[in-house]
């Protein structure tokens, strides 16, 4: 694409002496294999019609790519390449735009003492194939996850653990299975939620222990029955976070705990307070995001204990100091949108250049087909294993048998092919059909295609030097692909790879019913062709975090 383009900006500028970025796009392959507007682009700056500049563009593009141009509609010109050119397009290759580059990217985000929702398996699967997009392009990539095992809602959770422990006896803990330790520590947030928002005096007793937790953490105290409970209690979420992204297949480089950034956080807004970054307000610490068109958000509270904004400054600065990164990528629900807004203004204060490299992107909830908004604060969520579950439940129901590989690659899917952003409804039978645009079709897709490979010795790797009519739209297809992860890099939007390897399954398809492969007098061109498409939908599986089997 990037060729086609310097041969169109070159014959601009030698016809009209105008620089100019045209605009070139994928038609359908009856349009051509690119089509631009450069003649619109150019009609008000030369004040001349576009019809006759496209014309005139057309008889003057000429490259060794270039087979053919043609006019079409009001200025558009459509562009066709040569057979060489496609054929030399069916190498991997992807612009490695990102080299040498560091990028942290922050997702998943589950607080420990409650239990992974859907939007933490979302975020998981969003995260995962983000990082991919940006090491496929060079980038070095540090997967990070943030959580907070201090502050209030850690307290309600500890409030309800000693009320069913009835008191802070921590061997009492050791009746509580592994199996049952999520939902425990789940129905304890409940319980502790709820106390708080109806009893007083449950009220002022929890916010007396969330300044206790602050304390053990500040004197690093594992000692105290206290402590003991806190410890072992946070360690069980830990540990059942680590188990649960092993089933999904995603690792982290590092878990950052609130606990382990809020000093800095803290010490950061007590010193741009005297520099009038922030301001004081009726006892608590605030930042006038009023006067920035945002809202007014409170950094430490009138207690003195900071608050989730004063935890975000130290989470950024922390990531800055271990990583020096040229670009970060934080991945959450866009219940926080305005929330990260005023953080991420209040830091551009004194470190413009950490928040102009900072990408703060965002999601919706994530529902069953028929399901209701969730509240962990209510206990009706919907967690991440229920989706899981739900995949599986479909699975078995379709063929009767239990396939993990296929139940994940079914969700995963589910949740890329749509552009992130928006909520999402999970069908879990549609989620696991082999008719429609899902991950199990585009595994299958994977797994034909090999087995066509393994019925015949004949090897694939003869050289193509031509193409016949009904070779060439599959060639074409294929050598789409680096151009489209160069846009999902540069978008940070994965639903292109979705789109393009479910139009290139269907490409082949059409390609292999019309086409005969295997004892053909063409049948090691056509395995060539085969095998690169093979590569290619195996390589895009990849980057969705999705395994591509060899048999179904």
């Amino acid at each position: 694409m990037q060729e086609v383009r310097d041969v169109i900006q070159a014959t601009v500028k030698q016809l009209f002496n105008v620089d100019i970025e045209p605009g070139l796009t994928r038609p359908d392959e009856q349009f051509g294999d690119y089509a631009t507007n450069v003649a619109l682009q150019l009609a008000k700056q030369l004040n001349k019609n576009p019809g006759e500049i496209a014309k005139l563009l057309s008889e003057n593009i000429k490259h060794p790519t270039i087979v053919k141009t043609e006019v079409a509609g009001p200025g558009f010109i459509n562009i066709w390449l040569s057979d060489d050119y496609l054929i030399k397009s069916l190498k991997l290759e992807i612009a490695q735009s990102l080299t040498a580059k560091v990028v942290v990217v922050e997702y998943s985000d589950p607080n420990p003492f409650k239990v992974l929702h859907a939007g933490h398996l979302y975020t998981s699967v969003v995260g995962d194939s983000i990082a991919n997009l940006l090491e496929v392009a060079g980038a070095k990539v540090h997967r990070v996850n943030y959580g907070g095992d201090v502050g209030l809602h850690v307290a309600k959770t500890m409030w309800a653990v000693l009320e069913k422990l009835g008191g802070e006896e921590p061997e009492k803990l050791k009746s509580i299975t592994e199996e049952d330790r999520p939902e425990w520590l789940t129905a304890a947030y409940v319980d502790g939620n709820n106390a708080y928002e109806d009893d007083t005096v449950a009220k002022e007793e929890i916010v007396a222990l969330n300044k206790k937790i602050y304390a053990i953490l500040a004197s690093r105290d594992h000692d105290s029955p206290l402590a003991q409970i806190y410890w072992t209690t946070r360690k069980w979420s830990y540990d059942y976070f680590d188990k649960f992204y092993a089933r999904i297949g995603t690792k982290f480089e590092k878990y950052y705990p609130e606990s382990e950034v809020v000093e800095l956080g803290v010490k950061t807004v007590q010193q741009q307070l005297e520099h009038g970054i922030f301001k004081k307000s009726e006892g608590a610490i605030i930042f006038d995001g009023e006067s920035h068109g945002l809202h007014t958000r409170v950094f430490i509270n009138s207690e003195g204990l900071p608050t989730y904004e004063a935890k975000e400054v130290g989470l950024i600065l922390t990531k800055d100091q271990d990583y020096h990164f040229d670009k970060s990528v934080i991945i959450t629900g866009n219940d926080i949108v305005e929330y990260m807004k005023v953080v991420l203004k209040a830091v551009e204060q004194f470190k413009p250049a950490l928040v102009n490299n900072t990408t703060h992107l965002t999601h919706g909830i994530v529902k069953l087909q028929g399901g209701t908004k969730m509240s962990s604060r209510k206990g009706n969520i919907l967690r991440a294993v229920d989706v899981l579950d739900a995949a599986a439940e479909a699975n078995k129901k379709a063929t009767g048998k239990r396939d993990e590989q296929v139940e994940l690659g079914a969700v995963k899917y589910a949740f890329l092919k749509n552009r992130t952003g928006g909520d999402i409804v999970y069908d879990s039978e549609e989620s696991v059909s082999l008719q429609g645009n899902s991950g199990p079709y585009l595994q299958y897709a994977h797994a034909r295609a090999c087995s066509i490979l393994a019925k015949t010795k004949t090897k694939s790797d003869s050289k193509v030097t031509d193409l016949q009519d009904g070779e060439r739209p599959l060639v074409r297809k294929i050598g789409e692909y680096g151009e489209v992860v160069d846009r999902a890099v540069r978008e940070l939007m994965p639903h292109h790879i979705c789109t393009y390897l479910y139009e290139l399954a269907q490409t082949f398809n059409r390609f292999y019913e019309e086409n005969r492969v295997i004892s053909d007098d063409r049948e090691e061109v056509r395995l060539h062709l085969v095998q690169a498409y093979t590569n290619v939908l195996k390589a895009g599986l990849k980057l969705l975090n999705i395994s591509a089997p060899e048999k179904m």
